[in-house]
């Protein structure tokens, strides 16, 4: 039976959720557009042709929605910053009624005795900054260090948990890679400037962090899979490896001075064609903690495209297992054999899972909303975690992704994550059955 004294007096319990896909207030106060903006402008570019609207309108409901984290057991409130809202020239001078709302948003966390963990990109480049060419642009290391600067200023003096870049696989692979995603750039090309610089800006940033508020803790939070091949055979197992070596590797072995895997996909040997004089010293940080964010398992086998891993994934709804509504498979399993990997790593002293959740249909009668599938879902997870603790792999935290239903990208509505069911037309929240028994296990000692 999971306890919460199981995770250790110093274990952090959060809630999580990101600007664009919460706050609303797209063009208010001075905000500018995002890429976000612009990419779900286009009806085509969002399922069932939704747009973000007001999502869940934390903007105006910061104050309900923070206190509503405090009461369902949470010590820890995890957000995003908007750059545009903050810069909305994406460099150059802030915004004073952007820093003015986040002054409110972190001063409303500490009244609420939440810690108020920042994530300083989640995804929402400014337009104005894609246009000059976004990631793939090396000026984007002075405008993202600007941008850095200005937040850390602001808030440095109460904000002490600092998280650089959230899952930058995600956004420069399908952002620039495969299209799918904001901006809608494809293109090895693409990716392979895009992926450089997004290193090289969280080792920065990074630097600056600690510069600017000397008892920081700072890390990133990387998203990554539990990778196995379809079969035992020895082209699918190297296959295997290689999509591990993307997914799993990429970012944080640079990070950490070991450079990009190419040993494991020697094509990445094309990014170094990106390189400039000192960029291998410039790519290493010592981040205090690396926040991971685990959704899916990925099942791979040879294929002979895309011809820089030689592998793909095999279809989940190929296999009969278990799905999420998102059309993903669903293993919390994989969570122990990833705990295990990065654990191996030299210099990752703490990990936090900065966000974990599944998007199930929910349904709303009367007062209710009976997620139990949820509910198992992190009870299975938390179970992950409490076997590597007693591992001694040091699990720091474990934040739930997320608190409120919001906008999930280019998925729109659809899918569904959070502990509290919201009615995007009337913006009612109703606390979930998964939210009432965290708010009971982080009661009961």
């Amino acid at each position: 039976m999971l306890k919460k004294k199981d995770f250790g007096k110093d274990f952090k319990w959060g809630v999580t959720i990101s600007a664009f896909q919460n706050e609303g207030a797209a063009f208010e106060d001075g905000k500018s557009a995002s890429i976000w903006d612009t990419f779900t402008s286009d009806s085509e570019n969002v399922n069932d042709g939704e747009s973000p609207g007001s999502t869940s309108d934390f903007y105006h409901n910061y104050k309900k929605d923070i206190k509503r984290a405090r009461k369902l057991g949470f010590k820890v409130f995890r957000f995003s910053l908007s750059w545009p809202r903050i810069i909305p020239d994406g460099k150059g001078e802030p915004n004073p009624l952007g820093i003015d709302f986040y002054n409110r948003v972190i001063d409303t966390c500490l009244k609420q005795g939440l810690e108020p963990w920042v994530t300083i990109y989640h995804w929402d480049l400014p337009q104005v900054l894609e246009d000059e060419g976004g990631w793939t642009n090396r000026e984007i290391l002075q405008w993202f260090s600007n941008y850095v600067e200005v937040v850390t200023s602001a808030f440095g003096d109460r904000v002490k948990h600092w998280i650089v870049m959230n899952e930058p696989m995600t956004f420069v692979g399908l952002g620039y890679f495969t299209g799918y995603h904001a901006p809608g750039r494809n293109g090895i090309g693409n990716f392979m400037k895009a992926a450089h610089h997004a290193t090289l800006c969280m080792a920065e940033g990074g630097r600056i962090v600690k510069r600017n508020v000397g008892d920081a803790e700072v890390g990133v939070a990387l998203s990554c899979s539990y990778v196995r091949p379809v079969n035992k055979f020895l082209f699918n197992r190297s296959a295997a490896r290689r999509v591990e070596g993307l997914l799993n590797r990429f970012f944080i072995e640079p990070l950490l001075g070991l450079g990009y895997p190419t040993d494991i996909i020697p094509a990445l040997n094309i990014i170094k064609s990106n390189y400039l004089p000192g960029d291998e010293e410039r790519l290493e940080f010592d981040f205090d903690f690396i926040g991971l964010q685990y959704y899916f398992r990925v099942v791979a086998k040879f294929s002979l495209f895309p011809p820089v891993l030689f592998a793909t994934e095999v279809p989940p709804w190929s296999r009969k297992t278990k799905l999420n509504s998102m059309g993903l498979d669903v293993y919390p399993k994989g969570l122990s054999s990833l705990l295990n990997f990065y654990s191996k790593y030299d210099n990752i002293r703490k990990i936090i899972l900065t966000e974990s959740g599944v998007c199930y249909p929910d349904f709303l009668r009367g007062d209710k909303v009976n997620d139990a599938r949820r509910k198992k879902y992190h009870q299975k997870m938390l179970k992950q975690v409490k076997k590597a603790i007693k591992r001694d792999i040091p699990v720091g935290g474990y934040f739930v992704w997320t608190l409120v239903d919001n906008f999930e990208w280019r998925e729109g509505f659809k899918p569904r994550f959070g502990l509290v069911y919201n009615d995007f037309k009337t913006q009612n929240r109703t606390v979930k059955a998964s939210g009432k028994w965290f708010k009971k296990f982080l009661r009961d000692e």
